[in-house]
């Protein structure tokens, strides 16, 4: 009763609070925006409503905002990769993790085949298409089911609530994700990966294909800028000495060929997915996620980069800004 009762407090407070006020009017701001295209190499993708386009956020002290189609489901896809990087980490640890994948920005297109570390023939980084598919091939379980479990149990803790699997995406990534096998054996003939490549690609198709919402995805980034602790249930998710390394990669390599950019205009650690999904984490502070699957030539939501851009701008909160007013509007 009492945890419900500080959710109902906490809610009440979000509601009218100057934060909402601003989401709505960032919200109206970019509604409007019908540039882009939805993602069709996967055929169940293209089924998008072009229309959807939510915003939420979660503060580290359990405020929850969300504004238009926030509880609207869609499949993870590419967000999930630096929570299954932050997995991998808390099994094996970083040695174990760096032998199989860097942390080097690529700058190359988020599934590009074409690149190995000329040296450690390692993928780049756990960002890329190569690289989560040998983190994803670094979950252990006695099979792959309890493989799957256990990367649903981690989601949960993120999420705050159970999640589950789209089978139907998962079967349309199956059915048609040809290049990520090529990935898979190019990377199997490097040492890379453990030849049972069907097991580990079906992991990595299913965890792309976990059902979320934006709001969903503002706790998993709001846990993440609280150090690992779920700031609703107060469950933690990661031990907190991977948080660096997390943030880290998704700050450098998580908007695909546009991170520099990205992290030059938003400076904000961040990951995209081609569903339409983008989050965005303000260390100490706040978790923002929005959804558009209306995406740009390089796979990130159109609506999504503009309106972190607007926040980034708006509230000072790139990470070299001088000043935020993030606290101002959350009463702080």
């Amino acid at each position: 009763m009492r945890d419900d009762l500080g959710m109902l407090v906490r809610d009440m407070k979000a509601v009218g609070s100057p934060f909402r006020q601003y989401l709505n009017r960032l919200y109206e701001r970019h509604r409007g925006n019908t540039e882009g295209a939805v993602a069709t190499y996967i055929p169940e993708l293209a089924r998008a409503n072009p229309q959807w386009f939510g915003v939420a956020a979660m503060t580290v002290d359990g405020q929850q905002f969300g504004v238009g189609d926030s509880q609207q489901p869609f499949t993870i896809q590419s967000v999930s990769k630096p929570f299954v990087f932050g997995q991998a980490l808390s099994e094996h640890g970083r040695a174990k993790v760096a032998q199989r994948v860097g942390v080097e920005p690529l700058g190359e297109a988020f599934n590009s085949y074409i690149k190995l570390d000329a040296n450690s023939k390692r993928p780049h980084n756990p960002m890329v298409n190569a690289g989560a598919i040998a983190t994803a091939g670094l979950i252990t379980g006695a099979d792959p089911t309890l493989r799957l479990r256990k990367l649903l149990t981690m989601f949960e803790a993120f999420a705050g609530h159970p999640l589950n699997v789209d089978v139907g995406v998962f079967v349309s990534e199956k059915t048609t994700g040809h290049r990520n096998r090529a990935i898979a054996h190019l990377m199997l003939n490097f040492g890379m990966i453990e030849p049972d490549i069907d097991q580990t690609l079906d992991l990595y198709f299913q965890q792309c294909s976990v059902l979320v919402t934006a709001q969903d995805l503002a706790a998993m980034a709001a846990t993440l800028a609280n150090h690992g602790v779920n700031p609703v249930t107060g469950v933690r998710a990661i031990p907190e000495d991977y948080i660096r390394d997390v943030l880290s990669v998704m700050y450098t390599c998580g908007m695909y060929d546009y991170a520099g950019e990205w992290a030059y205009t938003v400076g904000l650690p961040a990951k995209s997915g081609v569903s339409g999904g983008v989050i965005a984490v303000v260390p100490g502070k706040l978790g923002i996620a929005v959804f558009s699957p209306l995406l740009d030539v390089k796979g990130n939501s159109v609506r999504g980069i503009k309106v972190c851009e607007d926040m980034s701008a708006d509230l000072g909160l790139h990470t070299f800004a001088p000043t935020s007013k993030l606290d101002e509007l959350l009463g702080k």
